[in-house]
């Protein structure tokens, strides 16, 4: 493949007919050129050379002349926005009319979804309906389920005072610490439980969507989403995975000059590189085929897997033709990718070489420029059958030794400027590189919330709930997290919405930036009630000066008027009375200092619906975006800390979505008929139990900031019960050390002969059996509202424990060492490799790693104490067998809840069965223990003790 740098170089098989789109590359020190083909690789977009002192910022001023090539561009830019904000508000101080809903204009007024002029006589009955509705469970099976939940609450509190007040005197350490375990089991139970108190469903309308804003013969109206896809390492998260999601963005059922997507590669890898390269070329040929017979899913590898037949519903008879054809190109297009991957295995000691003969700019992973290739365009990139494609980038942020880069949330910040610049969509999607669109209609799904006239402009993010492809039947590390996706979401969107789960998220843009939402018209509803489900913030003079958000709030009373104001971004200023002159040039100070050096940047952020300006050249756009790029940009600014995706934890998205929660923001939980986006999920115990050591070091790392949960944030309009979640979201893996604890007791009480429970009476008994009946009952009762499966719900509280005693528990010291000590970790990729080899290949596969330890230590421990308390009771007689009872039932919860990890350290399923090496193992424990204790063939003689009365006897 050819790649150039400075000079225009023929690529290879790529079509020369397609017209070009004035989208330049741009190369230091070199004329920039006014023609770029955005269908091929012709020439590669690179920054600045590395320049002396790693450790210098590398911010600039930005001189409108000497960046824009013409005086005054950027000032243009900025006055451009800033004139469309003044028509804006001229034109929305026009009093609505109280008949209808904020969202209804009167006719000829600005649709604030569309930016159009919209005239009510256009608009029927159809059109002027929302277009989603809330759709709450039936009380027959939500009431119930409230009931139970007091109910076991009040058990809790009893048993938990029966506990305290009837110590155990001879074996003292072991109660209290029993009863230590059991008082942190029951907040952690409070804060679990009551977020899902008021659970809801949603339907959207996608017919009352495309009447409203995607009429047929009109042109479409639908706002545009950039969507960003990330990734580091090629030889973890193959190519042909990236390839696979990158197709089904392309091929997505949304208007193609609305859709642009970014490709993140935060390793520099030409592998990535020249994969993107084949994926565009491919593209012209797949997405046709997709939009002509309408196919799902539009991920080429998934659809061809499909094991259904493919004729149902296909009336066209050149489908069979076509569909075949497709397989042969996708084939040789696997061929292509994989013949790319094989030849990066082996990187050559001089770096790699681009076929003009230039190095690599990425050679160096931690020292390279910043690249942008722009594939394809809406104005260049057409199929083959002639339309047009989206927009596809390839961008590599510039990296230098003596910078903290953040990881993926740098990455992503970096994207969202690289786009506010090139295209500026209002919406983002972020997805992982495995992660493809399952259902075309995803981001109608989306819209349909996002875009609707009352509810958009309070929602920050609309969440899928993720599901996966290759899990094996059973689920044995429950990796599909259904009772996470189906229940604890579902129950936080019924208060203030679910929690970003960092990927299959529609963003606001507007939220990403830092600003708060308008504030919603008084409600009559007060209280403890309101507060924790949905009323409205209490205003007072200090949180209305706390930021520049809600200043305007309290000067706006029409929530219709725009979220932006100057007055917004006049952080620091607290007084009003400026002239419009020095008001314009403070709040464009104030802009840069926040969002950073940028003219071009800082003026697309009050853009509220989106897009460029008019008057910048394709030279001008790239060449900035070439600069939001670089490793210093962020120095000095708000990026990380209150804008984009914030900094301070490897689980980034939890941190993100607090912040918006915290400024008064509500998301959205979206669940289709048809999943809207499908990923891989490591199968193998190990690299299993790895990726839940990331995500609970996320969480540690959270409970040790600033932006801790538990006392951040209470200026805002973050609802009670929302704040529950996120604390439980946060200290979910300190409760590791209590449950390693608990589950070491039983085996302790089974060798040392005493118990953590006093000899209870009738009545104490009866509150114990009324304990697990009321946790039986909150289970059963939440399986029936959600239509989460038995066995799920049984996987998710095996895991619980697993997780708890093994990956939670590292994740713990490792966050006091980071925190304390200031040792940090590096987490790995998870890795995305598909199984080519056998169905569920690496399930069975065993990579030893020390997180193993804890738990089959455990395991042990409890089988040699049954084994050991059983045979204690056999030779102490029937009386023993009492107390025995309560010590087995504590030790097999904590054997059958590990069960799965037994499995997993067992192997393959053709191997003995589990169960009978168990069984095995402790019978014949048993039995040996007994025949030493019988010995039925040694003669006993009966008689009087001769060591007691000697030779007198």
């Amino acid at each position: 493949m050819n790649y150039g740098r400075g000079e225009e170089i023929e690529a290879p098989k790529y079509d020369k007919e397609v017209s070009h789109a004035p989208i330049p590359l741009l190369t230091h020190g070199m004329d920039v050129s006014g023609e770029l083909s955005a269908a091929s690789p012709e020439r590669l977009s690179i920054s600045s050379p590395p320049h002396g002192g790693g450790g210098k910022s590398n911010a600039r001023v930005v001189d409108p002349v000497r960046e824009f090539g013409s005086p005054g561009l950027g000032n243009v830019a900025w006055k451009e926005r800033v004139d469309g904000w003044k028509m804006k508000q001229e034109k929305n101080v026009i009093p609505m009319a109280t008949s209808h809903p904020p969202s209804e204009r009167g006719a000829g007024d600005i649709d604030a979804s569309t930016d159009v002029l919209v005239d009510d006589s256009l608009l029927n009955d159809e059109a002027r309906q929302p277009l989603s509705r809330k759709v709450s469970i039936p009380s027959s099976r939500i009431n119930p389920y409230r009931m139970v939940i007091i109910l076991r609450l009040i058990i809790l509190c009893i048993f938990l005072y029966y506990r305290l007040t009837n110590p155990v005197t001879n074996a003292y350490p072991l109660w209290l610490l029993s009863v230590i375990c059991e008082i942190w089991f029951a907040i952690s139970w409070i804060l679990d439980q009551f977020p899902k108190w008021l659970p809801v469903n949603r339907e959207t309308y996608l017919d009352r969507l495309a009447l409203r804003y995607d009429r047929e013969g009109e042109p479409s109206q639908l706002a545009a989403v950039d969507i960003f896809v990330s990734t580091v390492d090629p030889l973890k998260e193959p190519p042909l995975v990236t390839a696979n999601t990158v197709l089904s963005i392309l091929a997505v059922d949304y208007p193609v000059d609305k859709v642009s997507c970014y490709v993140s590669d935060d390793g520099s890898a030409m592998l990535t590189f020249e994969a993107l390269s084949e994926t565009s070329e491919f593209a012209r040929k797949w997405v046709p085929f997709c939009k002509k017979y309408n196919i799902e899913p539009r991920a080429p590898e998934w659809y061809f897997a499909q094991k259904i037949d493919y004729l149902k519903d296909k009336v066209q008879t050149s489908f069979v033709k076509d569909r075949r054809a497709m397989k042969r190109e996708y084939e040789e297009f696997k061929i292509r990718i994989n013949a790319l991957v094989a030849k990066a295995q082996k990187v050559p000691e001089e770096g790699w070489i681009m076929q003009d003969g230039t190095p690599w700019p990425g050679n160096n992973t931690r020292d390279h420029p910043g690249m942008i290739q722009v594939f394809l365009g809406q104005s260049g990139g057409l199929d083959s059958e002639g339309n047009e494609l989206p927009r596809l980038v390839y961008v590599s942020r510039e990296k230098r030794p003596g910078f903290q880069h953040h990881k993926k949330a740098g990455a992503m910040n970096a994207l969202v400027r690289v786009s506010a610049v090139l295209t500026n969509g209002p919406f983002l999607l972020n997805l992982d590189c495995d992660h493809y669109i399952n259902n075309s209609k995803a981001l109608r799904e989306a819209m349909c919330f996002l875009m609707d006239p009352n509810l958009g402009k309070f929602v920050c993010y609309v969440q899928f709930p993720q599901r996966f492809d290759g899990i094996d039947r059973n689920d044995r590390y429950a990796n599909r997290n259904t009772v996470f996706f189906d229940i604890n979401l579902r129950g936080l969107d019924g208060i203030q919405g679910p929690v970003y789960v960092g990927t299959g998220c529609v963003f606001n843009r507007t939220a990403l930036y830092g600003y708060e939402p308008p504030l919603k018209p008084k409600q009559k509803k007060s209280g403890f009630l309101s507060s924790c489900f949905g009323g409205s913030r209490k205003n007072n003079s200090k949180s209305s000066k706390k930021g520049s958000d809600k200043k305007k709030s309290s000067k706006h009373v029409d929530p219709t008027v725009p979220i932006f104001s100057l007055e917004d971004i006049e952080e620091g200023v607290e007084g009003a009375g400026f002239d419009d002159e020095k008001s314009l040039l403070m709040s464009q100070m104030s802009l840069e200092k926040r969002f950073g050096q940028s003219a071009v940047f800082v003026a697309s952020t009050l853009m509220e619906n989106g897009g460029v300006p008019e008057s910048a050249t394709p030279e001008t756009l790239l060449k900035e975006a070439i600069h939001v790029i670089s490793c210093g940009y962020e120095d000095k600014s708000e990026w990380g800390s209150e804008i984009g995706w914030i900094y301070g934890s490897v689980t980034e998205d939890i941190l993100t979505g607090f912040k918006m929660h915290a400024r008064g923001w509500r998301s959205i939980y979206c669940m289709p008929q048809r999943p809207a986006f499908k990923g891989s999920a490591p199968i193998n115990l190990s690299d299993r139990l790895n990726q839940v050591l990331r995500w609970a070091l996320g969480s540690i790392e959270i409970l040790f900031s600033r932006h801790c949960p538990i006392w951040y944030g209470y200026g805002g309009r973050l609802k009670w019960l929302e704040r529950f979640a996120y604390v439980n979201t946060t200290i979910y893996p300190v409760t590791a050390i209590p449950l390693l604890i608990y589950c070491t007791l039983p085996a302790v009480c089974l060798l040392t002969g005493k118990f953590i429970m006093p000899q209870i009476s009738n009545l104490a008994s009866i509150w114990f059996i009324s304990l697990f009946l009321s946790i039986f009952a909150t289970g059963i009762l939440e399986m029936r509202w959600s239509g989460v499966g038995i066995d799920e719900w049984w996987r998710n509280e095996q895991f619980w424990v697993i997780g708890g005693v093994s990956s939670h528990l590292f994740a713990v010291f490792q966050g006091l060492l980071k925190v304390l000590a200031g040792i940090d970790t590096n987490f790995t990729v998870t890795s995305k490799a598909s199984d080519e080899d056998g169905d569920f290949t690496e399930l069975y596969m065993f990579k030893w790693t020390t997180l193993l330890i804890p738990p089959t230590t455990l395991l042990i421990i409890n089988i040699v104490g049954v084994v050991a308390g059983i045979s204690y009771a056999i030779n102490s007689g029937y009386q023993s067998w009492g107390p025995l009872f309560g010590k087995l039932f504590f030790a097999f919860w904590v054997i059958v809840h590990l069960y799965p990890f037994l499995k997993g350290l067992m192997g393959r399923q053709n191997r003995t069965p589990t169960i009978v090496v168990v069984w095995s193992i402790l019978l014949a424990s048993i039995f040996s223990l007994l025949w030493v204790r019988v010995d039925p063939f040694t003669t006993r003689v009966t008689g009087p003790d001769i060591e007691l009365c000697g030779i007198n006897c």
